[in-house]
């Protein structure tokens, strides 16, 4: 059975319709806090330049182009705010860094528009990173990726192998544009499309779309980033988020050590280790050199825990082979499994424990 049409719906519909009008005007603005911006202000600049190379808007094709990644990028509040505030932490870093290989500062936002400065982010591609590198380029530039060990997640060894990259591509196209189109879709891909076009000019190539969107978010990220104000993004520094505070630890590891045991004789959280260090993929310190960070205070530390660690392992193996092990302060039933190898349930088993708490000083049976 139909519904019946109620006999007021037309001037329903008619009032609806008239309020919906009367609301437009008034989208044509948005308020950040209580700032009120009008949208005629959000166009992009008719000049803008890239690494000190100006970029031609006098070309429509062109500057339509920064025109589309300009309105997606200065639309996209909640990310802009993300940026900004993610910069915070990343920014001083890059900027340093920059200033000492003598780089152009506005490298920085190109770490933007590949990760949104979120080092732990990996692409479908297999790039990973807050500079999105590929393994085989990380590798090449001294960066370790294995199923323990990703140094591209660490950001600033990442930093660092990124800014090797970019200025070796710098020195190969003698062009920023260039170099950063080679960064997006590789240098043998670019030299190939610049021999087969006859073109050395990154504005006359005809490159996938990606590559060629890539360098028109970097700059569109640039004129958001440099004068948010302008756009409508009023961000006090107190909410910028903050660098991390830490000592940074050169290390050789001469054995696998569980991250949790770390943690407790450094007096510090398991968490706090795999935040500070998201580059250690697994739950134990990777053997070989490696860089890792700790809480601020406590880097001195470091050294005396792992050759305390050792000593451990070394008398551990001789319990192990006499068939019994003592337990030390500090010990847990998986712990002391992981350094025996005799499964948690077996020890309990063999030493009829109940519970899951062992005594300091107690003499474990390792085997029947």
């Amino acid at each position: 059975m139909g519904e019946k049409s109620h006999p007021n719906q037309p001037t329903a519909r008619i009032v609806l319709i008239g309020f919906l009008i009367a609301l437009l005007p008034s989208c044509t603005s948005f308020a950040l806090g209580s700032k009120q911006i009008n949208s005629k202000r959000l166009n992009s600049p008719h000049s803008i330049s890239l690494c000190d190379e100006p970029i031609p808007l006098e070309s429509p094709v062109v500057w339509e182009k920064l025109d589309r990644e300009f309105t997606i990028a200065v639309w996209n509040r909640p990310q802009v705010i993300l940026w900004l505030k993610r910069s915070g932490r990343y920014f001083p870093y890059i900027e340093q860094k920059l200033a000492e290989e003598g780089l152009p500062d506005d490298l920085k936002y190109l770490a933007v528009a590949e990760s949104a400065l979120i080092p732990t982010i990996s692409s479908n591609k297999g790039a990973s990173g807050l500079w999105q590198l590929m393994a085989r380029t990380g590798r090449h530039y001294g960066l370790r990726k294995n199923r323990l060990l990703d140094e591209r997640l660490d950001f600033e060894q990442a930093t660092d192998a990124a800014l090797t990259y970019i200025k070796y591509l710098r020195n190969t196209f003698d062009s920023w544009a260039l170099a950063l189109a080679a960064y997006n879709c590789g240098d043998y891909h670019l030299k190939k499309q610049i021999r087969k076009q006859k073109v050395n000019d990154f504005y006359s190539l005809n490159l996938p779309d990606e590559t060629e969107r890539f360098i028109f978010r970097i700059t569109a990220v640039k004129i958001i980033m440099e004068n948010p104000e302008r756009y409508g993004y009023y961000l006090p520094k107190g909410q910028l988020y903050k660098p991390f505070d830490y000592d940074t630890v050169e290390v050789r590891v001469n054995q696998q050590i569980h991250l949790n045991d770390m943690a407790s004789a450094l007096g510090t959280h398991y968490r706090v280790l795999k935040e500070l260090n998201p580059h250690i993929l697994r739950h134990e310190l990777p053997t070989g050199k490696m860089r890792i960070r700790v809480p601020p205070g406590v880097g001195e530390r470091v050294a005396k825990v792992l050759r305390e660690f050792e000593g451990r392992d070394s008398r551990g193996r001789t319990e192990v082979a006499s068939g019994h092990y003592i337990v030390r302060p500090g010990d847990t039933l998986s712990h002391i499994a992981r350094k025996t190898g005799v499964p948690v349930a077996t020890l309990k088993k063999l030493n009829r424990i109940e519970g899951s708490l062992v005594r300091a000083g107690a003499r474990l049976l390792l085997a029947p």
